[in-house]
């Protein structure tokens, strides 16, 4: 058990004739093996979403493929985004409120399902209305996954004395090193399905001179799929659905058996949001999407989404944070190089598979590296934080399905140039931001404690304007000396809503008036 200061416990009159008095806060007790137990869980949350995702991406990467007649492929996948960015403003928060993190989880899982059988009767009417409902179950998936890493990063740093940022970003890597084999796995078992047995549709004949003018930076899908990408064979597109269906009822399953739930780890913490209530929650989503952080990682969060998409709907149909970061800006500027002036033969199909693999590299530094900076950087409202992450993503998602049939993909690349330009420009500003505030919020030895025990609120410091307004402090600042006032200075800036220790032996009833 573990006693933390309150802001109720500040209140002068109460402590005038008595002992500064506690708050007991209930802490879950684990145990050092519980680290095990953690990790085992974000590990079994992995190959679900690894399970999963090989059906979807699988399904999704054939789009323009299978469905490129009239654009239904790349139209249906739009669907799911803007899908998704309406399910980011108005679900997680109360989804997760009402089934928590867990089944939150399992029960989106399913919301994919229709996408997979609507791929049977691939039709506007059918593919459409499927892709928005799996957006409508992606904003709560999402966002549970994150805030469940979040949370169990928390109680593993509890036992381990490892920072929870630092536990965070490992959880992430460890998420995604395993996720990530969803595209290996989704586009072996397509590949396999459609190769198998004598399929003349899988075998796409194109003259080898023109291969040249068609294909790389020139190629348009709009009028130049049509020629080379030939319809399957109903049977097959069966097998395949019916093998990604059994893969979503797995991973649905395999959270459903194998997770423990978040209430194991969440006692004792910092509210998420989830303590709230449901309009409240939905408040504070729409909040932090006009606070300054949260803006100028926009344009990166829509860059993420867009190189996604067109590695998914262009490439996949023609074939310390900072250094990361950078090194993650020059690898992909240039891959964009590389796009821009190859002209492909047909004896280098190897040079696709590079591109494939250094981007998989330059991805996984993007999507681990921007998902923990969004729960370091908006502690205490994950779910909120994480919902506007999926829906900025998903705006470049969007935005890269649409314009993907009538660009040239030349003229693609450069806008991504664009965007990752523009958007790790606003993200190092960001860092400058979130590093200066940081600094100015250290906490001296002499600041630390009040009463002679810690003042543990100096963690969770609101630094708003209004910590300096008089009608706040004004009537103890009178009566301050000099020296007091000077140390009320520092702690006033560093915690507004704390009264810092004003000497020992001095009662507060004498250095704060009545009316403060």
């Amino acid at each position: 058990m573990t006693k933390e200061l309150t802001e109720l416990d500040f209140k002068p009159k109460e402590m005038k004739n008595f002992d500064l008095k506690v708050k007991e806060t209930k802490e879950a007790d684990f145990k050092p093996k519980e680290t095990w137990r953690i990790v085992k869980n974000v590990v079994i949350i992995s190959i679900a979403f690894m399970v999963q995702f090989t059906a979807y991406s699988g399904a999704a990467n054939l789009q323009s493929s299978i469905n490129a007649e009239s654009g239904l492929g790349t139209v249906s996948l739009a669907a799911v985004y803007a899908g998704l960015i309406f399910s980011n403003i108005f679900l997680p928060v109360v989804v997760i409120k009402w089934l928590g993190t867990k089944w939150a989880m399992s029960l989106s899982f399913i919301t994919y399902m229709p996408y997979i059988a609507a791929q049977l009767y691939p039709r506007f009417y059918t593919l459409i209305p499927a892709g928005l409902i799996v957006g409508l179950g992606g904003g709560p998936l999402w966002c549970a996954k994150c805030t469940y890493l979040s949370i169990v990063s928390d109680a593993h740093s509890k036992i381990s004395n490892v920072s929870a940022e630092a536990l965070l970003v490992r959880f992430l890597g460890l998420f995604f090193m395993i996720f990530q084999l969803n595209q290996v796995w989704g586009n072996l078992i397509s590949s396999l399905v459609i190769s198998s047995g004598d399929n003349l549709a899988a075998v796409t004949a194109v003259n080898a001179s023109m291969i040249p003018k068609l294909c790389g930076a020139n190629f348009l899908p709009s009028t130049d799929a049509g020629e080379a990408l030939k319809p399957q064979p109903p049977e097959k597109i069966q097998m395949i659905a019916g093998i990604y269906l059994a893969c979503m009822a797995g991973a649905a399953i395999i959270v459903a058996v194998g997770v423990d739930s978040m209430t194991r780890y969440k006692t004792g913490r910092s509210a998420t949001g989830s303590g709230l209530s449901g309009m409240a929650l939905l408040v504070v989503t729409l909040k932090l999407l006009i606070e300054p952080n949260q803006l100028m990682l926009v344009i990166i969060n829509i860059f993420v989404g867009m190189q996604q998409a067109f590695f998914g709907a262009d490439f996949t149909a023609m074939t310390g944070r900072l250094p990361l970061m950078i090194v993650a800006t020059v690898a992909h500027l240039g891959l964009f190089v590389c796009l821009l002036t190859w002209r492909p033969e047909a004896d280098q199909s190897h040079v696709m598979f590079i591109i494939a693999i250094i981007w998989g590299l330059c991805d996984s530094i993007w999507l681990v590296q921007i998902n923990a900076y969004y729960g370091i950087l908006f502690p205490g409202r994950e779910e909120a934080a994480f919902s506007n992450f999926r829906l900025w993503e998903s705006v470049g998602y969007i935005i890269a399905y649409i314009i993907s049939p009538y660009l040239r993909t030349s003229a693609k690349t450069y806008v991504l140039i664009s965007g990752m330009v523009v958007g790790v420009t606003f993200y190092f500003i960001v860092e400058y931001r979130d590093r200066k505030s940081k600094k100015i919020l250290e906490i001296s030895p002499v600041d630390k404690y009040v009463g002679g025990l810690e003042n543990t609120a100096y963690n969770h410091a609101d630094l708003t304007p209004a910590c300096w307004r008089a009608s706040e402090w004004g009537s103890a600042r009178k009566s301050l000396n000099p020296r007091a006032r000077r140390s009320e200075g520092i702690a006033v800036l560093r915690a507004p809503h704390v009264r810092p220790d004003l000497g020992s032996g001095d009662d507060w009833s004498e250095r704060v008036t009545d009316s403060d």
